[in-house]
């Protein structure tokens, strides 16, 4: 199973692109968990997971929060603003499975 969060200011914008990146994985048949937490959960959570996806509004703190992942070997990457946008939940689960064969 691949975990995968996805960090915003309040978890709440990132919630309905989670749902869009789920709908994307049950159709190809990829087991995922996916879950969106505020930049004040991020310490908390982030080694529960295998890559962390943040929203444009805290990519500004990208370097803050990557050195917390470090820790677990985890990599911190901004979400492309065009597919945050416009909702492309296929594209940002792609981004997310790349970045996790990466780190393997």
């Amino acid at each position: 199973m691949k975990k995968i969060m996805l960090c915003c200011s309040a978890g709440m914008s990132t919630s309905l692109l989670v749902k869009k990146m789920e709908a994307a994985a049950k159709e190809r048949g990829i087991d995922v968990e996916i879950k969106a937490y505020g930049t004040s959960e991020f310490s908390d959570q982030v080694g529960n997971y295998q890559v962390v996806l943040l929203g444009p509004q805290v990519k500004y703190m990208q370097q803050d929060l990557q050195k917390k992942a470090d820790k677990y070997g985890i990599r911190v990457e901004p979400i492309n603003m065009m597919d945050y946008g416009m909702q492309n939940g296929d594209k940002v689960l792609d981004f997310a499975i790349e970045l996790i064969g990466e780190c393997v």
